[in-house]
């Protein structure tokens, strides 16, 4: 398998226990408002990740704080993404951090911020 010029990847949070079905629903929200944040700023590589197959990473954290610490580094580097607050009608209260996407972009960049996080 060659490697990926472009990713995505998604960041849970582990420390809220949430079932497979809300981090599922969680990492979908993430993975649709950063492609979609891709789309609009960074075209290209919205265009390229969509050619190579839309590849994507789960990792996970362990506290709201290293997830915006992410999201900080990751708006400081100028790379799309979006950070999830659930809306609190299932499993956890409203207003809940729950996920970061980030990219579609280059894997370079990508890496040089979640590169030492743990799969998912």
């Amino acid at each position: 398998m060659s490697e990926f010029k472009y990713k995505q990847v998604l960041i849970m949070r582990g420390d809220l226990k949430m079932s497979t079905g809300k981090m599922a629903a969680q990492a979908g929200h993430a993975a649709v408002s950063a492609a979609e944040e891709a789309r609009k700023g960074f075209p290209e590589w919205w265009k390229a990740w969509l050619d190579e197959g839309q590849c994507k990473i789960a990792l996970r954290v362990a506290s709201e704080e290293e997830l915006l610490n992410l999201e900080m580094e990751a708006r400081a580097s100028k790379l799309p993404h979006a950070l999830i607050s659930d809306r609190g009608l299932t499993e956890i209260p409203p207003g809940t951090k729950t996920c970061l996407g980030i990219g579609p972009a280059p894997t370079n960049l990508i890496d040089k911020i979640t590169g030492r996080l743990p799969l998912l």
